[in-house]
């Protein structure tokens, strides 16, 4: 995580979880036959230790083969009144199969601001560098930073699609300046989307793997590792009361990870596929029943964008009150989850969906255009750049 408080998340959530958890504590008392010796003889053999050795070996082994791919970042920016702030935090060093080079991923909340001469990487081998060029994604919070060419261990994309929740992870980072540290948990959660990381919410592109591993300051850009040694998540951000690990913490998936370091490698930015609705972000169970559904689903289009040229959904026919429900095979949770879809999507392609519309599902079929060439100043600049 970087130093600054914008990565301390959920404040008042984990506040009240802390005290209704801190009221059932109170609660809790010791009889006295709880402090009677237990009588019951111990056995003299519990089992053989191999396996647990094992699993060490193999966590250690883990470790050792993706350490070399970390990278510490510190960066330095100046703000507007003149004072320099220092963000710390960690990178990953990945290659590409399409775009020839050495790069760094991490968050773009890391680098934010800092001019290239004034971000100092340091890897595993001791190499002290400045990136050649950077390239940035505000929506999720990536940054991909290229340096110079040489013989580097690198980083190994996993799908974190297969990543089921209670999978062992590693994080790998910086943690308050320390540098190549390793922590251990699980995949705690999945799909957590509409987190306030930014003032601006300009992250909007939310998707995050919950994990128990620690995270600290000084995480924030370094990769989530599975027990294969591949990288399924960048770690972004922690819910906290107090700054340092609490057990919560949220990683870029790496599927949207890398689905971003692709493209900017390649394009300069993300070409993101533009669907052309405007979607409720407080979609509940009174409209729900008012469109003739038993529950709230998927993802309520308010308004169909109709530009110089038609946009995908008005072409389709899509309607306002109409509910997309499924996208591309895929059964769509909430509006977050279908920009998500709309983003990762590739432009150009034909895409079917699947609308509930006065209670009745309808299938539609429509080519998804690329979103910059929708881009009008008398159109809402939120919506168009969401979904």
């Amino acid at each position: 995580m970087a130093r600054r408080t914008n990565t301390v998340l959920l404040s008042s959530l984990m506040l009240s979880a802390g005290l209704a958890i801190g009221g059932h504590l109170q609660n809790l008392s010791f009889s006295e036959s709880a402090t009677a010796v237990n009588s019951t003889p111990i056995p003299a053999a519990v089992g053989s230790p191999e396996p647990l050795l094992q699993s060490g070996y193999h966590i250690g082994n883990v470790a050792a083969q993706v350490m070399p791919a970390a990278v510490h970042i510190q960066a330095t920016r100046r703000e507007d009144d003149g004072r320099r702030v220092e963000e710390t935090g960690s990178g990953v060093l990945m290659r590409s199969p399409r775009v020839k080079g050495l790069f760094i991923v991490t968050n773009n909340h890391v680098i934010r601001g800092a001019e290239l001469n004034a971000i100092d990487l340091k890897t595993h081998d001791g190499r002290e560098i400045h990136p050649i060029r950077v390239y940035r994604d505000e929506e999720t919070d990536i940054a991909v930073m290229q340096i110079r060419d040489y013989s580097a261990t690198t980083g190994t994309w996993g799908d974190s699609d297969k990543v089921g929740i209670g999978s062992f992870v590693l994080a790998v980072g910086s943690p308050f300046g320390l540098s190549q540290s390793v922590t251990m948990g699980i995949v705690s959660a999945k799909g957590r989307r509409d987190l306030t990381l930014t003032e601006d919410r300009s992250v909007t592109n939310q998707d995050f793997l919950q994990t128990d591993a620690a995270i600290n300051p000084g995480n924030s850009g370094g990769p989530l590792i599975d027990v294969n040694g591949q990288v399924v998540g960048i770690n972004t951000a922690i819910a906290s009361n107090s700054g340092g690990n609490e057990g919560i913490g949220f990683s870029i998936p790496s599927n949207l990870a890398r689905h971003v370091f692709e493209q900017l490698i390649a394009y300069g930015r993300v070409r993101r596929a533009y669907l052309g609705v405007e979607l409720d972000n407080n979609f509940g169970h009174d409209a729900a029943r008012r469109l003739g559904m038993d529950r709230a689903y998927g993802a309520r289009v308010t308004r169909v964008y109709r530009a110089r040229k038609p946009t995908p959904a008005a072409a389709a026919g899509v309607l306002p009150d109409d509910v997309i429900v499924s996208f591309n095979g895929v059964p769509v949770v909430d509006e977050n989850h279908l920009i998500n879809l709309v983003s990762l999507a590739e432009v150009g392609r034909a895409i079917d969906i699947e609308v509930l519309r006065r209670g009745r599902r309808q299938k539609m079929q429509l080519r998804l255009s690329d979103r910059e060439s929708y881009r009008t100043a008398e159109q809402n600049p939120l919506s168009i750049f969401t979904k």
